[in-house]
């Protein structure tokens, strides 16, 4: 299959807001692929790549060549190019790559350029997640929807179950299974924006349990080996001794468990996120790395029986008699109108430095790489009011409006802004066209690549927290920043200051 059909359809399913219709375009465009390219054309459509990532930034997609005028790169010519430039290491390595990625370019067409700006650059939205990914499967391949999103969930990956769906059908599907050493897609949670409406969600008595800004990790035990995986299902085993170590003296055989590994400080509350990340960022650790403490709050499989399929409470059950409370996630039980005790609950998790807590139904099974309505999670949303500083201009389908924004804090003690980092997140089409006419009306330097503005336009902005960072002047960033909407009745001056922004969320080097 040639790239240009790859781009096309992405452009199509960009382009429509209808999911059976997102769906059939997906359809279409795996059907032609068939079996052989399923796997790459899936994660591509989907916004990744399957080498995660190739050490190419913003910078690298600046100044893109000249288009070629017909398209010749294939979808396995593609993924061979992004391994070649992904390997690049050592001394020259970044001028290397970005050689690479320019005769990459080269070779496409102005549509293949849209595209693959778009997929590096992580700006390739389009509706074509895994649940919409997987019902295309279902359709390419004519199997019923149920059998293609079990098997994503048991073998953790979208483009492996499109291959044999494609090429083995059901019977294909139905081999897969859980396999301990071999991670699945962790189970996410909705969102609600109070306890009281979680509760309502879950009409009956729910686990109310803690949520800690760690990294979310499955522990698979077979006969006294330990390994450890990420959400993004990357194994971290030889990075976390400790970890190992205390898993590996639990009484059982054989389990998998889910859980989050937490850096905590001597009075209990957490480290800053990027202390806790830093222990799997690097396979080289520090002389003295900061240890990781273990809460588990699930477990998928124990001495041989699968629990995938039991209600949370028979899974409850199992975690308790197997792993002691200090190995324990926080949590608390409660009825319908028990609320109170929810509120105080979920009051006393934030107090402690947690994200807040998650509420989950009794009886929902384990629903694997899904967001459902079985857990719930509550936080305190935090907002401030930010000063644009500068702007960039988009791709793909936001060329040509100015999308990824430079956000600010105000100064006190010199009335000037201090960046905190940047996003594009948030924005709708209406806010796209209205930013762009607007900051340009602020410019006072512009280039291919960014607009400097005067630092006048107020925007709120929600975010989830606040981490230390050496690429900023002021040393911390924001984490997860997104658009809420701008404030054209606040002046700068009315900003929120540095100060707040350290207040609402303590950073702890």
């Amino acid at each position: 299959m040639l790239l240009a059909e790859m781009a096309r359809t992405s452009g199509a399913v960009a382009g429509t807001s209808g999911r059976k219709v997102k769906v059939e375009l997906l359809a279409e465009c795996l059907r032609a692929a068939g079996p052989a390219e399923a796997a790459l054309v899936v994660v591509h459509l989907s916004g990744d790549l399957p080498q995660r990532q190739i050490g190419v930034g913003y910078a690298s997609l600046r100044d893109v060549p000249p288009p070629a005028a017909e398209p010749s790169i294939t979808v396995t010519e593609l993924d061979a190019a992004f391994t070649e430039i992904g390997q690049v290491a050592g001394k020259g390595s970044v001028a290397r790559r970005r050689e690479l990625l320019s005769a990459l370019l080269a070779r496409a067409t102005r549509p293949e350029q849209d595209f693959l700006i778009r997929l590096l650059s992580g700006e390739l939205r389009q509706g074509a997640l895994d649940g919409v990914m997987a019902e295309a499967i279902a359709k390419a391949a004519e199997v019923p929807a149920a059998e293609v999103r079990r098997a994503v969930m048991l073998r953790g990956a979208l483009g492996p179950v499109a291959t044999v769906a494609l090429s083995e059908g059901v019977p294909g599907l139905k081999a897969f299974g859980l396999e301990i050493g071999r991670p699945i897609k962790p189970m996410l949670a909705a969102s609600a924006p109070s306890v009281e409406e979680a509760l309502d969600k879950l009409d009956e008595g729910a686990a109310v349990e803690w949520k800690m800004d760690g990294i979310r990790a499955q522990i698979h035990i077979r006969e006294g080996d330990v390994r450890v995986f990420t959400r993004t299902l990357d194994e971290i085993t030889d990075r976390l001794p400790e970890v190992v170590a205390v898993m590996r003296d639990l009484p059982l055989k054989d389990a998998v468990f889910d859980g989050e590994l937490v850096a905590l400080r001597p009075d209990g509350r957490p480290h800053p996120f990027q202390v806790t990340a830093a222990r799997t960022a690097t396979r080289t650790q520090k002389d003295d790395p900061v240890p990781l403490s273990v809460f588990l709050f699930d477990v998928l499989h124990l001495d041989g029986e699968d629990l995938l399929d039991a209600p949370g409470a028979d899974r409850n059950a199992a975690l308790a008699r197997v792993v002691p409370e200090a190995l324990r996630m926080p949590r608390l039980l409660v009825t319908a109108d028990e609320q109170a005790a929810a509120e105080t609950f979920f009051a006393e998790s934030v107090e402690r430095g947690h994200e807040g807590v998650v509420i989950k139904s009794l009886d929902t099974p384990y629903t694997a790489g899904r967001r459902g309505a079985g857990w719930i999670k509550v936080k305190p949303r935090h907002t401030l009011d930010l000063v644009v500083l500068a702007v960039e201009w988009g791709h793909g389908r936001r060329r040509g409006y100015l999308s990824n924004l430079h956000l600010g804090a105000r100064d006190p003690s010199n009335g000037e802004f201090v960046m905190l980092g940047k996003t594009f997140k948030g924005l709708t089409d209406k806010l796209l066209a209205w930013q762009t006419e607007k900051l340009r009306e602020l410019a006072v330097d512009e280039n291919s690549w960014v607009v400097h503005v005067r630092p006048e336009l107020v925007v709120e902005i929600a975010f989830d927290g606040v981490q230390t960072s050496p690429r900023y002047p002021g040393g911390i960033a924001l984490r997860f920043a997104r658009v809420l909407r701008y404030r054209p009745d606040k002046s700068a001056a009315e900003a929120d200051t540095i100060d707040t922004v350290k207040a609402i969320a303590p950073v702890v080097d």
